[in-house]
């Protein structure tokens, strides 16, 4: 065995340098999600009250993961399929676990590229497509579905998505998002081509380029009016709002996935290191960045959307002056909008009878800035239209695209690894079938699959895959992948692996992460995350012109069938593990039975499976 293992280790590729590897693993770790999704949960909980359960969730669940991959990784210098059957062969179908989720979830990410390739495309237009309204067919109004909502809504679901009014509407293929899904599928193609000499050399322009981008936006985001408005909004801590379990909860699952543990892709990548490296401090260096990461955008974004809410917000009054100028014949009184809190309470003295009878905007700028969102609301809705207020706003189009697609593309590396790695090592593919061949077929195929999601339906079915996908199935995979290590390699073995490559063995706080606190946590959050889906029956949003609350968005439940659907995606990639431990375990007793039937002259004393090296030294 040890033979067949250092044969492994010389044949397995090398990182070029440290640096390249450290890139490629914080350029899977920081994805879009640390712009979009980490701001967003900031701003609806609490403010700075939200860091408290994120970083404890950081401490006690997120860096003991990362670092258990890592150094389980370099120490067996097998991708997550040789991992787990190594440690045991019941634990091979964690492995496969890990790979099925990473193609499903490598299906729908690139269908969010896709779509930041397209805006990408227009954002050089002037002026931007999402601007203004487009006339109607007969070339004498506006479109009365944009009228009704607002022209960025209008080019988000109507230009790009082309959206159906529910899920069960799959409406047609959209031809311009089909030629994105393909380009973004071919870059992901060419940058992986030879594997990890060519995805090596992109992440030093993937991994650190956002970093560039980000930092722009931040000098030209605090510089903005409003800019102050946006980050009192986002770090004014409310305390009572940390009493919510599912604050805690959130911010377990977001550290979690935003560190891309149980997909593979990291096992894989510290496989090519070098065996007596330093792990864990690659491990604190790679999860203490994408933390700070998630902060360092926070700032940019919220600077920029309180410039938003202060636009809309001055926006409304100005509205408001106009009516009270017109109705109240004062054009010669000034009303200026430092002025304006002074003359709306005077008329409201003196008019009140009129005041009340006219169309006056409700102009709170808590309200707007309360219109921040998540996901793809955020970066396609909310963020385009703060851009359409910037000067320049086709250069700051053109930087944050750009910066969403680098983002977008280094987290696909670890995805595509996490499949194509482990493909090898179940032998499906032949040893003479090239890497440009197989990096091939998985590209082509998964971008075959992924037209479900140029339908017209489409972003409902991405809303799908991205809330249940990358959610229990995770959780899963991590809790056997800390109790393979733990409890099956053996807490023991695993700290003699660790001061075998860095000179150390893990200190107290390493260990009882390890064997109590992190499977404890990852089995609460999976029990809670389960029970309070268990609640309710799931919603989703459909925007549906005939709704009788258009422009918002009308909350139906899923059908039956998609229903049915989401179960299949929640139980198909963890099915696997229970499978393969079955199927050892029916092996393991088949040849129990048929030693039994015939003893073993060798040994008449006790029975016992002889391994292959045992074997051949008593031969």
């Amino acid at each position: 065995m040890g033979e067949s293992k250092d044969s492994v280790a010389e044949e397995r590729p090398k990182w070029d340098n440290k640096v390249q590897y450290l890139l490629t693993c914080i350029g899977f770790a920081v994805g879009i999600g640390n712009v979009w999704r980490f701001p967003y949960l900031c701003q609806i909980y609490g403010g700075g009250a939200f860091l408290i359960p994120y970083l404890i969730a950081l401490v006690f669940e997120g860096l003991p993961l990362l670092y258990l991959e890592l150094a389980i990784g370099q120490r067996l210098r097998k991708s997550s399929i040789g991992v787990w059957s190594s440690i045991s062969p019941m634990l091979g179908g964690v492995g496969i676990a890990s790979m099925v989720v990473s193609f499903l979830v490598a299906m729908f990410y690139n269908t969010i590229i896709a779509w930041v390739l397209w805006y990408f495309f227009n954002s050089f237009q002037n002026p931007l497509p999402w601007s203004q309204c487009p006339l109607n067919e007969s070339q004498t109004a506006y479109n009365t579905e944009c009228e009704k909502s607002t022209p960025v809504n209008y080019f988000w679901y109507r230009e790009t998505l082309n959206i159906t009014p529910d899920i069960e509407s799959s409406g047609s293929l959209q031809w311009w998002m089909v030629i994105c899904l393909a380009t973004a599928w071919s870059v992901i193609y060419i940058c992986f081509i030879k594997g990890m000499e060519s995805f090596g050399k992109a992440v030093y322009v993937t991994a650190t380029f956002p970093y560039l981008v980000l930092t722009i936006f931040l000098i030209r985001g605090l510089t903005l009016p409003g800019a102050t408005d946006g980050l009192v909004y986002l770090f004014t801590p409310d305390w009572e709002i940390l009493k919510n379990p599912q604050v805690w909860l959130d911010a377990a699952t977001q550290i979690f996935f935003s560190l891309s543990v149980a997909f593979g892709g990291l096992i894989s990548f510290s496989s090519y290191n070098a065996e007596r490296n330093d792990c864990e401090r690659d491990a604190l260096v790679v999860g203490i960045t994408n933390s700070a990461t998630s902060l360092y955008a926070s700032i940019p974004i919220f600077s920029i959307l309180g410039f938003k809410a202060t636009t809309a917000f001055n926006s409304c009054r100005q509205d408001n002056i106009l009516t009270l100028t017109n109705h109240f014949d004062i054009s010669d009184q000034n009303i200026t909008l430092e002025n304006y809190d002074k003359w709306f309470n005077y008329l409201n003295l003196t008019h009140s009878g009129d005041m009340s009878t006219l169309p006056l905007k409700v102009c709170d700028l808590q309200n707007f800035l309360d219109q921040s969102a998540s996901g793809t609301g955020l970066a396609f809705i909310i963020f385009t239209e703060a851009v359409l207020e910037m000067p320049g706003s086709q250069v700051w189009a053109v930087l944050f695209f750009v910066m969403l697609f680098s983002l977008g593309l280094s987290s696909m590396f670890g995805n595509i690894e996490g499949v194509i790695t482990p493909l090898r090592e179940l032998k499906l593919v032949p040893k003479w079938v090239p890497h440009e061949v197989l990096s091939g077929v998985v590209c082509l195929l998964s971008f075959l699959i992924g037209l479900i999601f140029t339908l017209g339906s489409g972003n409902y079915w991405v809303e799908v895959f991205n809330g249940y996908v990358g959610s229990v199935p995770l959780l899963i995979v991590a809790f056997f992948e800390i109790i393979g290590v733990i409890y099956v390699h053996g807490m023991k073995k695993f700290s003699e692996d660790i001061y075998f490559m860095t000179g150390r063995k893990p200190n107290i706080y390493w260990k009882a992460c390890w064997m109590v606190i992190s499977p404890v946590m990852l089995l609460v959050v999976l029990i809670a995350y389960v029970a309070i889906q268990a609640t309710k029956y799931p919603t989703y949003p459909a925007w549906n012109p005939d709704y009788e609350l258009f422009p918002e968005t009308e909350m139906k439940p899923y059908p039956d069938w998609v229903f049915g659907i989401i179960v299949l995606l929640i139980v198909m990639p963890v099915i696997s593990i229970p499978l393969v431990g079955l199927y050892n375990l029916i092996r393991c007793g088949i040849k129990k039975s048929s030693v039994k039937a015939s003893p073993n002259p060798y040994n008449n004393e006790a029975f016992e499976i002889e391994t292959e090296e045992q074997r051949k030294q008593r031969v």
